[in-house]
């Protein structure tokens, strides 16, 4: 197609008019982003990126991150012009009940969306997770003249976005990796909410990033889409390392308010509004309105990209014919099918007393063996978490094939990898570090959760347990704090086959699944099995119980003791083992009637953490036995005997309740 200057300028107006036209119709977002980066976007967009709006899901397309995701009306605009799913009505409707068009861009709510974006950073890294992805899955699939899984991953990120520590984090790893089809682009306008950047960040980010081993390109005028363009040729030149291309743009651009901090958060103004369309010479008054001659140009564009599509088809069905074999794996990647997993023998093989870390690590590696898209490390913590998936690699940039990944002391950049290994498609990932350090991965926990991916996180040495290593290794809050996010499952097992439950449970979960895994032996107990995939369940009963002890994890086993002394003091007691509480509560009410009878009111919970979720379970009539402070250092065992973590302290308090 004959490119056209003057329409491309049109196309990169009606970017900035659609988004002040939608902005200023709901009254609510952020204009300025939108209007400064529309040249590079459609710079982008329009040449450099490999895409099909007829297609989204195109397994061979870019990936474009919208780091920056308060500028989610430049993404809008770049949807809708280029003919994906997403109508004028549609952008009328930003940010409004039910529409497509929310305030930050929702993955899986608007097409061609890639990622869910708005905490600012948290693009960079999941941009660099779907890096890693096309690089792992290229070496796998691809062979000498047969290059089907080729492409890019772009993200467009702002000052906040650079500010972040996980940005930081994410782009250190990818320079180490070497991940040349890594290309951000950095909007730097100068302005934040409260003013000028100089007030807070005066460092230079190419020489940052030029220390984590990444290309830095400069482009000097934001408007200037050849030198854009020349940029990205440029970074794509280079194979071996990382580019970051520096924009420096003007905040509102073609605005009365151009420049100013004003623009940031909230509409033009309609005087305004009138101005900048008077200003860029934008040849319709009418809100929403596109020129005709727009319209035919980019739907030309539309076509030329398609048959982007259809010579990768080409290449894609010559490399099917040539390696059978590769196909059938990758479909393999690709279909989300899962074997009959409850029903192999081997994942229940438990018959000797360890550590849930163990039993995960078993886990782990049978799952290796029987899902060829299973990857994932852990924070500078395999050797403790035990997740190193045996004779598979370690991921480097010599070898991109390994399904063992070094994600260095970086959990939050961690976790939102994992997302973008995930997204990208192909793969499913997990990553692990210590249970007290989910508090720097829940940011991206979260987003996990809002997207819904089945992300697994083995978090281990999980209580007091920890012992000697003292408060601040020791959770307290944590389970409570993870519970509290919605759609976040979190699995808390009691031996070795409670752990395959919860890794079989994970695997077919729409959202993540955090493993609390413990540092101590703890024993195979009777009446485990495939029944805990119900997420709580009788463990142990007896004839017309008249007390219910609830327990997690290493609590389990003291539960079952302390039950003994009970029986033995003539009360009829019923063990319930719940490792997960939000599983149990999708259960039916009959079933979870049938485990927690309503007419049994004296009840036991039993959980080294905070006491906080458990009251739903036990009532007014019952009691929590946990922790509502901090730990201490010294053996783990005296821990659990000083804090009242004991057969003696549960016996009292259970003989408490069902006298009161």
């Amino acid at each position: 197609m004959q490119r056209n200057p003057e329409l491309d300028q049109l196309a990169i107006n009606a970017i900035r008019v659609l988004s002040m036209d939608a902005i200023q119709k709901a009254n609510s977002g952020h204009p300025g982003k939108p209007m400064g980066s529309a040249p590079m976007a459609y710079t982008l967009w329009s040449g450099a990126m490999k895409h099909n709006p007829a297609d989204p899901s195109w397994i061979d397309r870019d990936r474009f991150v919208l780091s920056a995701g308060h500028a989610s009306m430049l993404l809008y605009s770049l949807l809708h012009l280029f003919g994906y799913d997403l109508t004028i009505d549609d952008l009328k409707a930003f940010r409004q009940w039910g529409s497509r068009t929310p305030g930050h861009p929702e993955f899986g709510h608007t097409d061609g969306v890639e990622t869910t974006t708005g905490p600012l950073g948290q693009g960079v890294a999941t941009a660099v997770g779907m890096a890693i992805a096309e690089a792992h899955l290229g070496a796998r699939f691809n062979r000498p003249d047969h290059q089907i899984i080729d492409h890019y991953t772009y993200a467009l990120a702002g000052d906040g976005c650079m500010m972040e520590g996980v940005a930081g984090e994410a782009a250190s790893l990818a320079g180490t990796l070497k991940l040349g089809k890594l290309i951000v682009l950095y909007d730097d306008n100068g302005i934040s909410i409260e003013g000028d950047t100089d007030t807070t960040f005066m460092e230079d980010v190419g020489k940052r990033f030029d220390a984590y081993g990444w290309q830095v390109l400069k482009v000097d005028d934001g408007n200037d889409t050849a030198a854009i363009a020349n940029a990205l040729s440029d970074a794509k030149a280079d194979p071996d390392h990382p580019s970051l291309i520096i924009v420096k743009t003007t905040i509102a651009f073609g605005s009365p308010l151009a420049g100013s901090a004003k623009t940031h958060g909230a509409p033009l103004g309609a005087e305004n509004v009138a101005r900048t369309r008077e200003a860029l010479g934008w040849p319709l008054a009418e809100p929403f309105a596109v020129p005709d001659e727009l319209t035919a140009y980019l739907k030309m564009q539309k076509e030329d990209l398609a048959r982007l599509q259809e010579d990768w088809e080409e290449k894609y069905a010559a490399w099917r014919a040539a390696f059978p074999g590769l196909a059938a794996e990758l479909d393999e990647c690709y279909s989300g099918s899962l074997p009959d997993l409850e029903n192999d023998p081997e994942f229940w093989a438990f018959d000797k007393a360890e550590a849930t870390r163990n039993s995960s690590s078993k886990i782990l590696n049978l799952l290796a063996g029987r899902l060829p898209n299973w990857i994932g490390g852990s924070a500078d913590l395999a050797g403790s978490n035990l997740t190193e998936l045996k004779g598979l690699g370690w991921m480097s940039p010599a070898d991109y094939t390994g399904r063992n990944i070094h994600f260095g002391v970086r959990e939050f950049a961690m976790t939102d990898i994992v997302n973008g290994l995930i997204l990208h498609g192909g793969l499913r990932a997990f990553g692990a570090t210590f249970l007290v350090f989910s508090d720097y991965l829940k940011p991206a926990l979260r987003l996990s959760a809002l997207m819904g991916l089945p992300a697994i996180f083995p978090l281990t040495h999980d209580s007091i347990g920890v012992g000697e290593d003292g408060p601040t290794h020791e959770p307290i809050e944590h389970l409570a704090a993870l519970r509290a996010t919605p759609n976040v499952c979190v699995w808390r097992p009691a031996d070795g086959k409670e752990t395959a439950a919860g890794y079989i449970q994970a695997l077919s979960r729409k959202g993540p699944t955090v493993l609390a895994l413990s540092r101590q032996t703890l024993p195979v107990l009777e009446g485990s099995g495939p029944i805990a995939r119900k997420g709580g369940y009788v463990l142990k009963d007896a004839p017309d119980p008249k007390l219910i002890l609830i327990a997690t994890g290493s609590e389990v086993e003291l539960a079952v003791k302390a039950s003994d002394v009970l029986e033995q003091r003539g009360h009829a007691v019923r063990v319930v083992s719940m490792p997960s509480i939000e599983v149990f509560e999708e259960q039916d009410k009959a079933y979870k009637e049938q485990v927690l009878p309503p007419a049994i009111k004296a009840r036991v919970a039993i959980e080294a953490g905070a006491t906080m979720p458990w009251y739903r379970y036990v009532g007014t009539d019952g009691a929590v036995i946990g922790l509502d402070h901090f730990g201490a250092s010294a053996p783990g065992p005296v821990l659990f005997e000083k804090f009242g973590l004991n057969v003696d302290c549960v016996v009292d308090i259970a003989e408490w309740v069902i006298n009161k």
